[in-house]
């Protein structure tokens, strides 16, 4: 069995991913900034810093690299978001090549597909690539299997896996994308309504794994069988402010909470809370992977309880009622002072923000 580093050792997904790969015979080096104990018999972990580390060093007789490392969180935000963090992958590829590394498997993101209302239900690995582009983990993602692809074409030795995930989830974590689409689907459009995947970390890891047993050379979609609506979710969610607004108030009303700092979601991810891009797991399961957790079951799996979940119905349906109003009562300030703005003359009027 060959030698395989697995990077972000200690997060939920990169912790099993090397949990799996030792348990099939693989020798596994973990590398992470956070120091650990290793999990299991056959796992070295090592505290590095992949920026600066010498990363010919740390892939040396290493065969395989899978890449669970995190770049951009769901929550940044900006032009020039993840330009390190490229670079620090960049470094990667680089050392892989020159310490003769012939798999390489990345986590990306079914968000890479975008959210678009043309978009058919659901994708399969041959829909293109088009994330949307006012959004920049899902804008990093596709960078990154640019850069990948590049790396994998300049051999004939060399393959490729692209895993596109679904929303993952952890234990009573629901990590920072679950929380940032959950956020942005509390305010619905009449546009459309979310259809919702959700993987647990388990069976990330178990992707991550297959990929590497069977050397598969292109993209997977690692997702649940089907999916499941927003009506299921709010369900499954438990109480909550919700707001069914048209679609341009929809969209005004995310970024303003956005911009005041009361939603963790970036505008850039409205889209994926109005159109599909639920992913078919169908080239997976034919490598013999199989999900262990229903969309269901990670999506409860994943949910912290709140304050709310505590109330009885009525407290809830009241804070829920004062929440609305106070949501509705700042849109209306807000659209007071935009309209009785007083207009200035000149070019200087386009809002660079509303032209996008």
């Amino acid at each position: 069995m060959s030698r395989v580093v697995v990077t972000g050792s200690t997060g939920a997904v990169g912790r099993e991913t090397c949990v799996g790969l030792a348990a099939a015979g693989y020798e596994v080096i973990g590398l992470d900034r956070r120091s650990s104990i290793p999990p299991a018999p056959g796992i070295e972990l090592r505290t590095v810093d992949l920026a600066v580390t010498d990363l010919r060093a740390q892939l040396a007789d290493v065969d395989v690299v899978v890449h669970m490392a995190a770049g951009v969180t769901a929550g940044d935000s900006g032009v020039d978001v993840g330009r390190d963090r490229l670079a620090v992958f960049e470094r990667l590829l680089a050392a892989a090549s020159d310490s003769g590394v012939t798999h390489l498997v990345v986590r990306s993101s079914a968000m890479v597909y975008g959210a678009w209302s043309d978009n058919p239900v659901p994708l399969t690995e041959d829909a293109p690539v088009r994330p949307c582009p006012d959004f920049a983990f899902a804008v990093h993602r596709a960078r990154m299997e640019e850069l990948a692809t590049a790396w994998v074409v300049e051999s004939d030795e060399r393959s490729l896996t692209l895993l596109r995930n679904a929303v993952t989830v952890a234990e009573e974590r629901p990590g920072g994308l679950a929380t940032v689409v959950g956020a942005a689907a509390s305010i619905r459009s009449d546009e459309g309504d979310p259809l919702g995947q959700f993987l647990h970390s388990d069976d990330l890891a178990g992707a991550a794994v297959c990929a590497v047993k069977t050397r598969y050379d292109g993209p997977l979609n690692v997702a649940p069988d089907g999916w499941i609506g927003a009506e299921v979710m709010a369900e499954l969610g438990g109480p909550g402010p919700r707001l069914r607004l048209p679609g341009p108030l929809a969209a005004l009303t995310a970024r303003v909470l956005w911009h005041t700092g009361l939603s963790p979601a970036p505008p850039g991810v409205f889209p994926y809370s109005v159109y599909p891009w639920v992913v078919a797991n169908d080239r997976l399961r034919g490598l013999g992977w199989e999900p262990t957790h229903s969309n269901e079951e990670a999506y409860v799996a994943g949910h912290e309880p709140g304050l709310l979940d505590r109330m009885d119905a009525r407290a809830r349906q009241q804070v829920s009622l004062v929440v609305a109003g106070l949501l509705a009562l700042g849109l209306g300030w807000l659209l007071v002072r935009l309209v009785s703005r007083p207009r200035r003359s000149g070019r200087g009027t386009y809002d660079a923000a509303d032209g996008q």
